[in-house]
């Protein structure tokens, strides 16, 4: 009988790789997530959705502050597991946890690594441009996702994407990777291989990465948008009133960066290269509205007011 899996991982992505295994009857031996934190605007302690769901699923759940904690290590040492399987958990796992299941520990990753190694992969293939993306799963070592590569999975990217909806298919996409992963390490039909080709890296996104240079062309702009929804969103300054740009589209034309250059039932704003028609609109404090609603309670000059 296979000894089982310890699972490490937090947020909604990891979620269908657990529900996947919960499926197939895997013996799952511990859930380890990060520790709850305040959310929102009133700082409420809530609880992560893997936490959600391996309570739902009457799965053991622990959320250790430190993982090179004695004890902890030495509860996983016990458990013997046949793999560790991690996705989007958030912390690097110390040697010292690397080397406890038979198998080693494997990570699902939403890049074709060595492209896009980091916390922020999908992000930063939209705002990079990509048309194709993917999922790997590697096992991982001791570097920032420099593990040797199990499986891959090629994923296109569509013009409609942004890292929300592709988030939601990557995850899909990975679970079953990892199931498949999974199934050829058990059987040895699987050979680790060292990745190849030129790394790059996606970063932690900050709040800053989602101000709008207008100087940029209107396609680079819109990846900006895609890339940056839900977090951080992509702003500008319209009146010195902050705005997230949540949808838009390209168009051709000529105008000065960051000009309006229409403003009467559609937003349509100049950039370095081709115009840009805002569809979707955040002002400050206020909920996300059309371009026309926006545009409605407030006085813009066409060709003279701009956003920065």
């Amino acid at each position: 009988m296979p000894a089982g899996i310890i699972f490490f991982g937090t947020p909604e992505f990891a979620v269908p790789t657990l529900k996947a295994l919960i499926e197939r009857k895997e013996k799952i031996l511990l859930v380890i997530t990060q520790p709850d934190k305040p959310k929102g605007r009133g700082k409420i302690i809530q609880s992560c959705e893997i936490k959600k769901v391996a309570i739902e699923f009457g799965l053991n759940v622990v959320q250790p502050e430190k993982l090179r904690d004695e004890s902890f290590v030495k509860m996983l040492k016990e458990l013997s597991p046949e793999f560790a399987v991690v996705v989007a958990y958030g912390k690097i796992l110390p040697k010292e946890i690397l080397q406890i299941p038979q198998y080693g520990c494997i990570n699902l990753h939403a890049s074709l690594l060595p492209k896009y190694r980091g916390a922020a992969p999908i992000q930063w293939a939209l705002i990079k441009g990509e048309k194709i993306t993917g999922v790997t799963t590697m096992l991982i070592d001791e570097g920032l996702d420099t593990g040797p590569v199990l499986l891959q999975k090629e994923v296109p990217i569509e013009d409609e994407d942004n890292a929300q909806s592709l988030a939601h298919k990557l995850s899909i996409v990975g679970a079953e990777l990892i199931i498949k992963t999974i199934e050829k390490m058990r059987n040895r039909e699987i050979e680790p291989k060292p990745q190849e080709g030129e790394p790059s890296y996606a970063p932690q996104l900050k709040k800053e990465d989602g101000k709008i240079n207008w100087n940029l062309s209107a396609r680079e702009i819109l990846n900006l948008i895609r890339g940056t929804y839900p977090w951080p969103c992509a702003y500008g300054f319209l009146k010195n009133e902050r705005v997230k740009i949540i949808k838009a589209e390209v168009l051709e034309g000529v105008a000065s960066p960051g000009i309006i250059v229409k403003a009467k039932n559609e937003l349509i704003v100049g950039t370095g290269s081709g115009l840009l028609r805002i569809l979707l609109i955040q002002p400050e404090g206020k909920k996300v509205m059309t371009a026309k609603e926006f545009i409605s309670g407030r006085k813009i000059n066409e060709g003279v007011d701009s956003f920065s």
